[in-house]
């Protein structure tokens, strides 16, 4: 029987040493030590670029990726640092993400994070805020998804947690051979760790970016 709702890692970026963000991330700096233009350069270049104040951009492959991103989504997962810097209790409920009154996901988002708090919709997107091992916070997001995929949007350190539980159907992985990071929230040491469980085709493309995409064996 085939799997009707997958769980996707689209467009997730990663140094060339394979870190998703740098060291000391901040309110300031989402990305710690990275910096996210750079890292993000190739997908920031294209036509379907969502923050795009400008006419034009690339067509192409990168194009393609950045256009798919939200294409039969209807849940998102990310770890609680991906929703914002803060540890431990949540002190201030006012915080609602880096992403301001309109966040770029469209659908029910599910915070990881062993300290609960109120969910709040913000535009078209609703976050809650979730405990739980990954199979768990699955099956949530996939009954929230009404039949589409799941997103799992990072960082690092949750899609190494999923991809430990074996939950993970499909990867897309951007690597930007340009960025050396050398500490951080680190995907993998090698791509090729992965390839016990999953088929890979590496797509360079010409922005200098590698595109790998891995799916279940």
């Amino acid at each position: 029987m085939p799997q009707t709702q997958l769980l996707r890692v689209q467009n997730f970026n990663v140094s060339s040493d394979g870190f998703g963000a740098g060291e000391n991330q901040s309110l300031e700096r989402p990305f710690g030590h990275a910096d996210p233009g750079t890292m993000f350069a190739w997908a920031g270049a294209t036509a379907s670029w969502p923050n795009r104040t400008d006419p034009g951009g690339s067509r192409g492959l990168d194009d393609y990726f950045t256009r798919d991103f939200a294409h039969n989504i209807g849940a998102e997962i990310m770890g609680r640092n991906k929703f914002g810097p803060h540890r431990g209790p949540w002190q201030d409920h006012d915080w609602q993400g880096w992403w301001g009154d309109e966040p770029p996901f469209h659908t029910p988002v599910f915070v990881m994070t062993h300290h609960p708090r109120p969910s709040f919709t913000l535009s078209d997107t609703t976050f809650h805020f979730v405990g739980g091992d990954p199979a768990e916070v699955l099956a949530q997001a996939r009954e929230a998804a009404q039949g589409k995929d799941v997103r799992l949007g990072g960082g690092a350190a949750t899609i190494r947690e999923f991809l430990h539980a074996d939950l993970v159907d499909t990867l897309h992985v951007a690597v930007s051979p340009g960025v050396k990071l050398g500490s951080g929230s680190r995907l993998w040491e090698s791509p090729d760790e992965l390839l016990d469980r999953f088929h890979r085709d590496v797509v360079p493309s010409p922005s200098g970016v590698t595109h790998h995409l891995f799916w279940r064996r």
